[in-house]
């Protein structure tokens, strides 16, 4: 191989006839560094130069080469690794236990980051970089960031949110040779300064009172002292768990979820009647007159629809806590889409994949969607401003 360490930059012109050609020098030049990084790495090591009598009676010296192969942007490279006599010395730049260079992890970890499967990842690896990468190698360099989840996951809050967001998307799990389903359910908060950011995020099969009480309770015990209004979807189990641990928090429960399951059971032929007589309960400009419409509702549809009217009745205390505040708060509190957004992205990330073959496939693929959404989240939501200063006033002391 061409030794390219004393040419000009003409000179290598001079010598590239094709873009292939310029990727064959490109490695080259990339493998000639490395060993000139690994010779001046090996000196400081052992404190004199090759061949300097500096290095008599120091007890240790050089030991010849011992030869690795790495994977890399231009493919695999062979490299010829200094030994010494005591065997102290590990290059600095490529870890003895490493078998890539970092440049190439993060076109694996972006890539993943994508929903690309791992066929896919190998087959475009191998296109544009002649590096074969294999399925456990993948696997190895994504389990990395494992880690790195655990501390996101626990990482310190901030003393109070003024909101809340609660809901789950589903995922196809393995789990003992069947397929099951498990629920990425997402807590997304509004700070202060009404920008977003993601909680937490837990897995679980079921949701009930102790599962939510023990998401309460992990973000108190990171900092969380308040919660001034949480809107959720009828997540169950959830009212009891963040009463009990947030007291003082007003719970909303998402109009718009509850008007498509309301719709779900009312004939096609009579939706545009009902929806009429619904709309006039939750566009009320106060709560008196959301009663009062509900009143009419029920006495003309509870005979056809008695069980739609009872769910009404039932949750009609957190879905209409909404009417308690302004017009510029009740706009971002009625739903949850604030949330589903977010779930929106994360499905188009997933959904190339059926089914996830472990907990923590899941997790790997659903915290680098996560961080590619936040990165993008440094603005406050829409009309914060005017929020700001109401959430002030109406919770004085608090915020």
């Amino acid at each position: 191989m061409q030794n390219y360490e004393n040419m000009t930059i003409k000179d290598l012109a001079r010598e590239c006839q094709s873009v292939d050609d310029i990727i064959e020098m490109m490695k080259s030049l990339f493998k000639e560094t490395l060993q000139l990084v690994f010779e001046a790495e090996i000196e400081d090591h052992l404190g004199y130069t090759k061949h300097s009598s500096q290095g008599i009676n120091t007890g240790n010296s050089r030991n010849g080469y011992r030869t690795k192969v790495i994977k890399t942007k231009f493919g695999n490279t062979r490299l010829s690794i200094p030994r010494d006599r005591n065997g102290e010395y590990e290059p600095q730049i490529v870890k003895n236990y490493e078998s890539s260079i970092n440049g190439l992890e993060e076109q694996i970890l972006a890539l993943y980051s994508k929903g690309m499967s791992t066929r896919d990842i190998e087959s475009h690896m191998n296109d544009i970089y002649g590096v074969d990468v294999s399925p456990s190698l993948v696997s190895k360099v994504t389990d990395k960031i494992l880690p790195q989840i655990v501390e996101w996951q626990s990482r310190p809050l901030d003393r109070v949110y003024p909101i809340v967001y609660l809901d789950a998307v589903h995922f196809k799990v393995k789990h003992e040779n069947r397929i099951i389903n498990k629920a990425a359910y997402t807590v997304l908060g509004v700070n202060s300064d009404g920008i977003k950011d993601i909680l937490g995020i837990w897995i679980g099969e079921n949701e009930s009172a102790s599962f939510w009480l023990s998401v309460c309770t992990d973000l108190k015990s990171r900092g969380v002292e308040d919660i001034l209004i949480a809107c959720k979807d009828g997540l169950s189990g959830f009212s009891e768990a963040i009463q009990s641990t947030f007291p003082q928090t007003h719970i909303q429960l998402c109009v718009i979820h509850q008007i498509r399951n309301t719709m779900k059971y009312v004939a096609s032929k009579e939706r545009q009647a009902f929806m009429n007589d619904l709309k006039k309960v939750y566009k009320a400009s106060i709560l008196e007159q959301a009663e009062l419409e509900f009143k009419k509702l029920k006495e003309s549809w509870n005979s056809k629809y008695p069980k739609v009217i009872e769910s009404w009745e039932e949750n009609w205390l957190e879905l209409t806590t909404y009417f308690s505040y302004p017009t510029e708060i009740r706009k971002i509190i009625y739903t949850t889409n604030t949330v589903e957004g977010f779930h929106r992205q994360l499905r188009k990330v997933t959904k190339t994949k059926s089914a996830y073959p472990t907990d923590n496939a899941l997790k790997k693929i659903i915290y680098l969607a996560t961080m590619d959404a936040i990165e993008k989240w440094n603005k406050p939501i829409p009309g914060w401003l005017e929020c700001e200063g109401q959430f002030k006033i109406l919770f004085a002391g608090r915020i």
